[in-house]
């Protein structure tokens, strides 16, 4: 039964890939339509979905992986496509010490936005279960409290990460959601946040960096003892840990291979420099995500709003690290 439903979800995604590619065709062919002024026009208005697409921005990497922004999906026709396959979708997110105080906002802000209409599981890791509050759920959806130990530093909680959410995939989620989301709980949701997020391997472009104009600007880890580096000249995006995901048998083998490499790390004295996210940097160079989210889906509540970015649906609250982590 795993198996054929990693190929329907794997046709779905093709075929949701293959709207967006002819969308973006579509706004390109508009763009140049004074070569097609004496063509006869064709009977009848076009699909929505061909009335779509984005020019001012990346919408397709290099491996045709689809970038998702505003303007490049037809949410309508992706809930015709993924809401009769009855989806489980798994969120995980770590609150533990101080970090409990995010819990309440997450959760509210994301039974608004959050996969609407379809069932939702929230795990959520924490040292401090008497401080979770209670937020009502819809129909279909549901909140576990995962235990987890308290760290005395916050880089060793970041390395761990990784670990306790391949762990509990292996014990328990795998059995009880299709794909799986995993998020910082420093987060909010702002907007609509829909089956245009499904993939294979899904990775979230870093709002820091996402119009850098060279790689060099990227924060990856260079030395050459970390398990992490990457060299100069290489890479394709710098991606952010707050936001990943992809089917859930996906994500267990990607979490398992970044804690694998902080492994390495660890046995060998050295601390990647931004810890998880370095390995999940270095992971995404060699084993490409199908989909890529653009900063509407992690962006970063510090930073001013830039006209490419139509729509936040996701992004960091602003706070006090350093109150957080003492």
């Amino acid at each position: 039964m795993q198996g054929l439903f990693s190929c329907g979800a794997l046709i779905v995604e093709h075929y949701a890939y293959v709207m967006c590619l002819v969308s973006n065709i579509r706004a390109r062919v508009q763009e140049r339509s004074d070569l097609f002024a004496d063509l006869p026009s064709l009977p009848g208005s076009l699909p929505k979905v061909l009335q779509q697409g984005r020019t001012d921005v990346l919408t397709l990497t290099p491996w045709l992986a689809p970038v998702v922004w505003e303007g490049t999906f037809n949410s309508d026709l992706l809930d015709s496509v993924y809401k009769p396959l009855n989806l489980t979708i798994g969120v995980t997110a770590f609150a533990v010490g101080k970090y409990t105080q995010f819990v309440g906002r997450f959760l509210e802000s994301a039974e608004k936005h959050f996969m609407t209409g379809y069932c939702v599981n929230y795990y959520i890791f924490t040292n401090n279960p008497q401080e979770i509050p209670f937020v009502g759920l819809q129909p279909g959806r549901s909140l576990s409290l995962v235990p987890l130990r308290k760290y005395q530093h916050w880089q060793e909680i970041s390395l761990r990460r990784m670990e306790a959410i391949n762990l509990h995939i292996s014990e328990t989620i795998h059995r009880e959601v299709n794909y799986l989301f995993c998020l910082d709980i420093d987060m909010v949701f702002h907007n609509f946040w829909g089956p245009e997020t499904l993939g294979e391997l899904v990775a979230a472009i870093h709002p820091g960096y996402y119009n850098a104009q060279s790689r060099e600007k990227f924060p990856y880890e260079r030395r050459k003892a970390s398990a992490a580096y990457i060299s100069s000249g290489e890479g394709d995006f710098y991606y952010g840990g707050a936001v990943f995901g992809g089917l859930v048998k996906n994500v267990y083998e990607f979490t398992r291979a970044c804690h694998m490499t902080i492994l390495a790390d660890k046995a060998n004295g050295i601390m990647a420099t931004w810890q998880e996210e370095s390995h999940l940097n270095r992971h995404f160079l060699s084993h490409k995500p199908s989909k890529l989210l653009s900063p509407e889906y992690t962006w970063d509540d510090r930073k001013p709003k830039p006209s490419e970015l139509r729509v936040i649906r996701l992004s960091t609250v602003s706070k006090n690290y350093k109150e957080l982590r003492d």
